[in-house]
């Protein structure tokens, strides 16, 4: 476990400098830890709320003891095949294309979807393999372009993963090009909080 914990960090830190400067995000108003600075309630995105009231299963869950995962090599191993797995067999294809409206929230049935539906399926497969429900939660945040994107938080003893499709690579929430806005609350599937993050993003896209 020391080991793997040696590698894992070290991978975290190489990833970390060089995201920063690609990006141009500015930290000096605000220190990162490796969990997110989590605020208060706020309100759930639409695409959301309209996919709860369409897989009410998917949403109905609660605790008042939400869980950390504890990042063992297998479980490391499991995030790193499922996002990969899953950024492959999903084709990107936006929401007007798909279902002929700007948002719309499911599952990626046909094969094809946008962020929500990459994000959706991860959580879906990772639940199915045993991790906590209040340790899987969608994202949403700014990308480089100030443009809406959803990734799924894994929160670990390590601290907040991000697994996106955009990116191949795992990186600690604060690693990634992005701003973080809010996310699903870990206490309940339907409720969401806010996510203090003040940093300022400056280049102009990703890679898909």
């Amino acid at each position: 476990m020391a080991t793997m914990k040696k590698t894992f960090l070290s991978v975290i830190g190489s990833f970390t400098l060089s995201l920063l400067a690609f990006t141009g995000i500015s930290q000096a108003d605000q220190t990162l830890g490796p969990f997110m600075p989590v605020l208060g309630e706020t309100a759930a995105p639409m695409g959301h709320v309209s996919f709860c009231a369409s897989n009410p299963q998917s949403c109905n869950y609660g605790t008042n003891t939400p869980l950390v995962v504890k990042l063992t090599q297998e479980r490391w191993n499991e995030l790193l095949q499922v996002n990969a797995d899953v950024n492959a067999r999903v084709q990107p294809m936006t929401d007007d294309d798909l279902f002929g409206m700007a948002e719309y929230w499911t599952y990626p049935t046909q094969g094809a979807g946008d962020c929500e539906e990459y994000v959706l399926e991860k959580q879906r497969v990772l639940i199915s393999r045993g991790w906590p429900a209040s340790a899987l939660l969608i994202t949403v945040v700014k990308d480089t372009n100030n443009a809406g994107h959803a990734v799924l938080s894994v929160r670990t003893d390590q601290g907040d993963l991000i697994l996106d499709n955009q990116m191949s690579v795992i990186l600690p929430w604060y690693s990634t090009p992005y701003r973080f806005v809010k996310r699903q609350s870990s206490r309940h599937a339907a409720a969401w909080t806010a996510i203090s993050d003040r940093r300022v993003t400056t280049v102009a896209s990703i890679s898909n």
